[in-house]
């Protein structure tokens, strides 16, 4: 079963990590902890899939930012969106005005000119370059500024 742990928001990879070291310290073979899951959608809580939600009122009681189990389990059916990786170019449209966050050309703005989801990658085309050249980057290495249309 799948159980919930409320925790502080912005805490919730720190109690995951206070998890797996007090599993670990503790040496419990059989702790019955088989999964600990950290999504980043889901802010102030951790899920963690045990056989039995005692051993982790046990386990969470002296870490700190652990809140306590929230009533009730749940189902994988639940919790399996979580699983799959979204690609980064997910609400990103073709122009929009992004900024580069990393590699080469870092710093600059471009319009997107093209959204490619099955690869996550992006065509674009800097502002201040000379001659218009498209280039593709990759969808985690840039920050939508507007989702202006392209003006024709």
């Amino acid at each position: 079963m799948i159980y919930a742990l409320k925790t502080t928001v912005n805490q919730e990879q720190a109690v995951t990590n206070l998890i797996i070291v007090a599993i670990k310290d503790k040496e419990l073979q059989e702790h019955g902890i088989r999964a600990i899951l950290a999504p980043d959608e889901l802010r102030g809580y951790v899920l963690i899939e045990a056989d039995f939600p005692d051993v982790i009122e046990q386990i969470i009681q002296n870490i700190p930012h652990a809140k306590g189990l929230i009533k009730g389990d749940m189902k994988l059916d639940e919790v399996e969106h979580f699983l799959t990786p979204r690609p980064s170019v997910t609400g990103i449209e073709e122009g929009s005005i992004i900024e580069i966050v990393s590699g080469p050309f870092k710093g600059e703005r471009a319009r997107v000119k093209k959204v490619d989801e099955a690869r996550d990658e992006l065509t674009i085309e800097l502002f201040e370059a000379m001659v218009p050249i498209p280039i593709t980057v990759r969808g985690d290495s840039v920050r939508v500024l507007s989702k202006e249309e392209e003006e024709d």
